[in-house]
């Protein structure tokens, strides 16, 4: 573990376990490194396990712009039932059942939401409308319209159908899949969509995220074992694992530490980890026409 003078810097790939909120996972974290310096890279609901990206020290800075890389999930989504949140957490509000779907059907309506796509978030996310969060506005009774936004389904397949018995008797199909997503996509919005374009009606009732961008769930660790040995990725890793590279001499670094803006060669865009001699992290920067601007410096 690396450490510097106000504590620990870097990434932690954490498991999250069922039944814990992201902001639980941060404050277990709190205690586990001794930091009050402690964030994450977008949340994940209760329900959900799996990777939960989190930043201490310095290492904070780099989460916002970690937040909008591409996301993979596994997932069971239940056609037959509809729930008010989308998920299996919520209280049942129909229950047109779902057996002997067709294939084809299933297959068509999974196209229609890959791609661009417009999705309007679950009435119980945080989104928040004029100020309050969307979930907030319905535990008080208040009726809640959420503007479609657009997102990116890179990759939505079906790996397995099998027909059920819900608790009440409903028959019910799950499916178990793969989502590839843009960041702020609601899997269980596709399957509240999904089953809502077979006209069964639908709910997710299991999900794992399986990836934050190049971060995958064979390099998480659970809380446990986290508490025995507090394992970080160590900044200049964790942005190199993340964005494009670019390497400056000293001269450069220099100037670049001390805010000024340097002339680039062409860039990708988006954010930029910049390397000085010696495989110092020193900064992100974005491409302004020939220069390159500070997002964040970190020498």
């Amino acid at each position: 573990m690396k450490r510097n003078a106000t504590g620990p810097d870097g990434l932690v790939l954490v498991d999250k376990p069922a039944g814990h909120t992201s902001h639980d996972v941060v404050a277990r974290m709190r205690g586990i490194a001794r930091t009050r310096r402690v964030g994450h890279a977008g949340t994940l609901d209760p329900m959900a396990t799996g990777v939960l990206v989190l930043g201490l020290g310095r290492a904070t800075r780099l989460l916002g712009h970690l937040a909008l890389t591409e996301k993979e999930y596994e997932g069971v989504i239940r056609l037959g039932q509809t729930t008010v949140t989308d998920d299996a957490e919520g209280e049942i509000t129909a229950a047109a059942g779902g057996h002997d779907l067709d294939r084809a059907e299933i297959d068509q309506g999974i196209a229609g939401l890959t791609g661009a796509v417009l999705q309007v978030p679950s009435k119980v996310s945080a989104i928040k409308i004029d100020g309050k969060r969307a979930y907030r506005r319905v535990r008080e009774g208040e009726e809640v319209d959420i503007p479609a936004r657009p997102v990116t389904v890179s990759s939505f397949t079906v790996h397995g159908v099998r027909e059920d018995t819900a608790a009440d008797g409903t028959p019910v199909t799950d499916l178990t899949v793969r989502v590839v997503c843009s960041s702020g996509t609601y899997i269980r919005a596709l399957a509240r969509d999904l089953g809502s374009g077979l006209g069964t009606g639908g709910h997710l009732t299991a999900l794992r995220r399986t990836r934050v961008g190049p971060y995958g769930i064979t390099a998480a660790r659970t809380l446990e074992q986290l508490q025995a040995e507090l394992t970080l990725l160590p900044l200049g890793e964790a942005a190199a694992a993340a964005f494009p590279r670019w390497d400056i001499d000293e001269q450069q670094a220099e100037l670049l530490g001390n805010g000024a803006r340097i002339a680039a060669p062409p860039l990708p865009a988006g954010p930029v980890a910049v390397f000085a001699p010696g495989d110092r992290f020193l900064a992100l920067v974005e491409a302004r026409q020939d220069k390159a601007r500070s997002l964040a410096v970190f020498h």
